[in-house]
């Protein structure tokens, strides 16, 4: 199975190659890759359901150790199941939606590397393996979001979404090194099985805090549910995939996953049972603001996160098997629902179900897919979306905390999803026939053949609930979500009850609000101020305050003067090397000041020589004051047995000195080019940044970790080199072919200024004398 996904994200590359083969049957061909992934899954479902789990290892790289390890269980199952069918569907679907695109072969690219990534991250068993598929999705979510790259709206819903996922992200990547810290342990099967309970660790609160973050941000949680409608502006296929079975799931799947260890505090019931419950309800509410038929579905989308959501957060046995179910009833119909809203989209030209109407005798069979799929989407029965809202009713009806809020906000919620599925289901097939921009007629095969299936589906295990072993799959999933044994038993009638009659009078109401949906919108739309500044308006603003402080930064920072770069750059390390100095060590009290008379005048002279250079107005006396500084120096080295050092010294700063002086007197004279303050706070920099040095030279003598060299230079120098000049001898001996090459630096040096010299010569050379002519920028005199 490792290799297989891995083979995925290669089959994803040659897609275009392959685009050449097969033409516009790539899709077909591509859709055997999952296909066939499916069967396997399948396959090993009876193992799965009667052991519980199969831990699935690929030695990677033996020699150091590195293993791919997957972890199949029920959850991972069910998920596997899930991507990989809905797959199959979505690309026979994208064959017939997007045929003839000149970039068909790059949606592939994009398409297939998600679908591999997503698959990978439900089966990953390693934390980082799981981080990593988890940014991968985020990366071609992006890619395909922002498939139509001329359209601005894409790119920047395409921006959008990948900043607020990669965002909870770092938070993910936070959560889950706090997780493997606090297990000990970086695999997801050891961790799941140990006896130790992180509830009660000393991390537990930060870990379930950025685990929560990277979660919700994946998943359109509120308060950051604004990025997921906006990303409808990918192609429909890319929505119906990311909406039923990836990417919007993979938070989902995270907080499934880790429920058995760290669900059950008072926290994590607060935090899911709460933020679900609002993402539910404030999902289902902005659904009818729109006449958009995606942002219709991409808001019921909202809605079932935020219920799935609430359902890990009430945690009891029938809130467990209520997600499962609604699990995999959201992911037919919404599957189904968003195909339909591609089709009839590119059969009329729009997207505005308002302007749709009548379609049912031109589009039959996509009528009646779309009846069942939104019926399903309704909770109307025999389907099987009815089995998991009764489900789902009866889990807050049984809550053990905040149970009044969650029933009412499950009831609002159950009506305006039942509003909304009418109008996706009876509005553009019934009625009056309105003109569309295009000429309506049924959908091809190919973009039919998905969405059937999953509305078939839909209505099957509505009607019969175990058939194809729906309930042992389900089992084994809630089993997995719940750490402990639950048997699924679903059914289409379980009596009369308090969940049915909630039911029911939401079916009413809902209908009726479908019924008056035009002037209850209208109504609606003295919202729209108050609505603009959500968590939207907050995201916006957030972005333009980067960009703004960005351009603050920018001229404070990059103002193109070297003398503020250098300040700055100074600064920063007085403040971080200066403070790790200062608290870690104490170079002032532990070094051993044995300093003689001579030396102090020494050190003296050169301080009084820089405190003459800084302030002075001539410019002789700065350069001779700079001189003082270097003699000084010189002057050092031979106090402490340099004197090749001082030579060195006495030379190079002869020839300073002269060439300061040569220079300094053909240059205009000192001018004012900083105030007083700035000339004080330069000073102060300066100073500080000397005492800096001066510390870090005391801290590293008092410091020493290893034996010093020195001694083993001083006893081998003479045996071993036949040299008792120490100096000397590293130089031509210990280090002769660094040496070598510095000797090589200086002779090109000098080979090149002695060529330049040559040329300067012969351009300014005047007869056969050589007598050297005045360079003047004067015009020549025409007398």
């Amino acid at each position: 199975m490792q290799l297989a996904v891995l083979m995925g994200f290669l089959l994803a590359a040659s897609s275009p190659l392959l685009h050449r083969w097969f033409g516009h049957r790539t899709s077909l061909v591509l859709a055997l890759f999952p296909a066939g992934l499916a069967a396997w899954l399948l396959l090993q479902a009876p193992e799965i359901i009667e052991n519980g789990s199969l831990l699935l290892e690929w030695q990677w790289v033996p020699s150091l150790g590195i293993s791919l390890t997957f972890l199949l269980d029920g959850l991972s199952l069910l998920f596997g199941l899930l991507i990989t069918v809905m797959g199959a569907c979505v690309l026979v679907y994208a064959g017939g939606y997007l045929k003839g695109h000149p970039d068909i072969a790059r949606f592939h690219i994009a398409l297939v590397a998600f679908m591999v990534s997503m698959l990978g991250l439900v089966l990953a068993d390693g934390l980082f393996t799981l981080f990593i598929f988890w940014e991968l999705t985020s990366i071609t979510s992006y890619l395909l979001i922002g498939f139509n790259h001329a359209d601005i709206d894409a790119r920047k819903s395409a921006r959008q979404g990948l900043f607020v996922t990669v965002a909870g992200g770092l938070a993910l990547m936070a959560g889950l090194i706090l997780l493997g810290i606090a297990s000990d342990s970086w695999s997801l099967a050891e961790i799941l099985s140990q006896e130790a309970d992180l509830r009660e660790h000393a991390l537990y609160t930060p870990m379930l805090i950025c685990l929560l973050l990277g979660a919700f941000t994946k998943s359109a949680q509120f308060p950051f549910h604004f990025w997921l409608p906006n990303a409808m502006a990918a192609p429909t296929p890319v929505s119906a995939y990311l909406h039923s079975a990836t990417m919007v799931k993979a938070g989902i799947y995270l907080l499934a996953r880790l429920h058995p260890e760290l669900g059950g505090t008072v926290m994590w019931v607060g935090i899911l049972s709460v933020v679900g419950a609002t993402t539910m309800l404030t999902g289902a509410f902005l659904a009818i603001h729109h006449t958009n038929i995606k942002k219709l579905l991409a808001y019921s989308t909202i809605m079932a996160l935020g219920t799935l959501t609430m359902l890990l957060g009430i945690g009891t046995e029938y809130a467990m098997t209520a997600f499962v179910t609604f699990l995999l009833a959201h992911s037919l119909y919404k599957g189904a629902l968003f195909m339909v809203a591609g089709i009839l989209d590119h059969e009329t030209g729009t997207k505005d179900v308002t302007q749709m109407g009548g379609l049912r005798s031109l589009m039959p069979v996509t009528a009646i897919i779309a009846l069942v799929a939104a019926l399903s989407l309704a909770g109307v029965p025999p389907l099987f979306g009815f089995i998991g809202k009764e489900l789902m009713l009866e889990s807050v009806l049984g809550a053990d905390s905040f149970r009044m809020l969650l029933v009412l906000f499950a009831f609002v919620a159950s009506i305006l999803t039942i509003a909304v599925a009418f109008i996706i289901a009876i509005r553009p097939f019934y009625g009056k026939r309105h003109h569309t921009p295009l000429e309506p007629h049924e959908a091809p095969l190919s973009m039919l053949v998905g969405p059937a299936l999953l509305a078939v589906g839909s209505l099957l295990l509505g009607l019969m609930p175990a058939l194809l072993g729906a309930n042992a799959l389900l089992t084994s999933a809630a089993t997995s979500v719940s750490g402990e044994t639950i048997d699924v038993a679903l059914s289409l009638w379980y009596g009369v009850n308090v969940a049915l009659i909630m039911s029911i009078i939401s079916l009413g109401v809902g209908f009726l609000l479908f019924k008056r949906w035009d002037s209850v919108r209208a109504k609606l739309s003295m919202l729209a101020p108050i609505m603009r500044h959500g968590p939207e308006a907050g995201y916006e603003g957030m972005m333009n305050g980067i960009v703004q402080f960005s351009e603050w930064q920018t001229r404070l920072l990059q103002n193109g003067y070297m003398r503020n770069y250098i300040l700055v750059m100074l600064i920063t390390l007085i403040a971080l090397i200066g403070n790790s100095i200062l608290l870690r060590h104490s170079p002032i009290f532990v070094f051993d000041l044995d300093v003689r008379f001579h030396e102090v005048v020494v050190a003296g002279t050169m301080a009084m020589g820089a405190l003459f250079a800084t302030t002075t107005r001539s410019r002789l006396g700065a350069v001779v004051s700079v001189g003082v500084m270097g003699f000084s120096i010189a002057l050092i080295f031979i106090l402490f047995s340099a004197p090749d050092l001082a030579i060195t010294q006495l030379l190079v700063e002869t020839l300073t000195v002269i060439l300061l002086v040569l220079v300094l007197f053909r240059l205009p004279r000192f001018s004012n080019l900083s105030t007083s303050l700035e000339r004080i706070r330069d000073g102060s920099v300066a100073a500080m940044m000397g005492i800096l040095i001066c510390l870090l030279i005391m801290t590293s003598w008092s410091i020493q970790q290893f034996e010093p060299i020195s001694t083993y230079m001083i006893e081998n120098s003479a045996p071993l080199a036949f040299g008792r000049n120490i100096v000397n001898v590293i130089l031509v001996d210990y280090r002769a072919l660094d040496t070598l090459g510095e000797m090589f630096v200086l002779a090109l040096a000098a080979i090149g200024v002695i060529a330049m010299l040559k040329l300067r010569h012969g351009e300014s050379s005047n007869g056969k004398n050589g007598e050297s002519s005045k360079v003047t920028t004067k015009e020549p005199y025409d007398g």
